[in-house]
């Protein structure tokens, strides 16, 4: 209980993110003997008055066992960056929350996600695109992670979940604050089969300087950014911005040059973006395509020691099977027969005959 009050403490306290958090860590040792540090001590480990006062007056006003005590009672609970079903993608990237509030469950094929972004004006063409994407991939096994705006984002959580899929949404309030309001009973459906996430506290309201930072959750938590429609200003091209500067892939639908939906998307594409001509672009691009005979066989072989070895050298750079040997120091039948199902589980695959890369 303790570890989670320091964690929500530092979570609550305005300047403090993940980089000060980090330094902070690092100086102390652990998140609970730094939430317990004195002041002094704090000062000295570089923490300035202004957000060392922003911290002590958590500590004196909040009682945080009982704050989360009601989380719980509310259905909300607080992943931190020790707890497993921290989103892995996210747990990678300097800019992942110390803290995310979720109310409903991250799953490990959630690893597997798109998101599906645009604008809130969305034309015919753009529902129709959005909802044969959401849905393909959802089908393919595929979570399907928005933001819960009208329009695009909407479409696409409905149609994963028509399709029987999961789907997760990122809010730019807390998440028992569920903007627009009209998309309750939706946020309500996905909890049962998928997330509603926040790093803004519950009782945030969604003011609209929250909904920018947020788009770099949604970029963070998927393979790839698949932009709709949007405008020249749309927030959709902000995370496009977001997803290219964390390494992932961004796609984005042709649209009419006259339209002024499509200017942005079509400007992406301009800017280096894949056109997405259809939903097995994306498939095929980010090697989903055969995604959920691969999750049968991760769920009936689990990760052996060898595996993880070979995984560690292979995220590096790509290596030969020869190579691989020499590395590891494993057998040439052993890594070969690793490979083998490494390959069937998605987890590498060849760029060349007998040379292999990390998925």
């Amino acid at each position: 209980m303790m570890d989670k009050r320091a964690w929500l403490g530092f979570s609550l306290t305005r300047g403090i993110g993940p980089v000060r958090l980090r330094q902070l860590i690092a100086h102390f040792g652990d998140v609970e003997t730094a939430w317990q540090a004195p002041a002094e001590a704090l000062r000295n480990a570089g923490l300035s008055a202004r957000w060392l006062n922003n911290l002590l007056q958590v500590r004196r006003q909040v009682d945080l066992g009982a704050l989360l005590d009601a989380y719980a009672a509310r259905g909300i609970t607080l992943l931190t960056w020790e707890d497993e079903e921290y989103p892995q993608r996210l747990k990678t990237l300097d800019i992942a929350p110390p803290v995310l509030f979720v109310r409903g469950r991250f799953q490990p094929q959630d690893f597997w996600a798109v998101a599906i972004v645009g604008t809130r004006r969305m034309t015919a063409y753009g529902r129709q695109a959005a909802d044969e994407l959401a849905r393909t991939l959802a089908r393919q096994g595929v979570t399907v992670v928005s933001g819960l705006a009208r329009g695009v984002d909407t479409v696409a959580h409905r149609a994963a979940l028509a399709a029987g899929g999961r789907t997760i949404a990122v809010l730019g309030s807390g998440v028992d604050v569920i903007y627009p309001p009209e998309n309750r009973d939706l946020a309500e459906r996905m909890m049962e089969r998928g997330a509603v996430v926040s790093d803004y506290p519950p009782g945030t309201k969604p003011e609209s300087a929250n909904f920018p930072p947020r788009n770099r959750l949604i970029a963070g938590l998927a393979q790839a950014v698949v932009v709709v429609e949007a405008g020249r200003e749309s927030g959709a091209l902000i995370t496009a911005e977001f997803a290219a500067e964390q390494g992932r892939e961004v796609f984005a639908i042709p649209g009419n040059i006259y339209a002024p939906q499509s200017r942005g998307t079509n400007w992406l594409i301009r800017q280096g973006a894949h056109p997405l001509l259809s939903p097995r672009d994306v498939l095929e691009a980010l090697n989903l395509d055969h995604l959920l005979q691969r999750q049968a066989v991760q769920k009936a072989a689990p990760a052996t020691a060898v595996e993880e070895r070979l995984l560690a050298l292979l995220r590096q750079e790509p290596l030969s099977i020869d190579e691989l040997v020499r590395r590891s120091g494993l057998p040439t039948g052993q890594v070969s027969a690793a490979l083998t199902v490494m390959e069937l589980k998605g987890l590498v695959r060849q760029i060349a005959p007998m040379r292999y890369v990390a998925a």
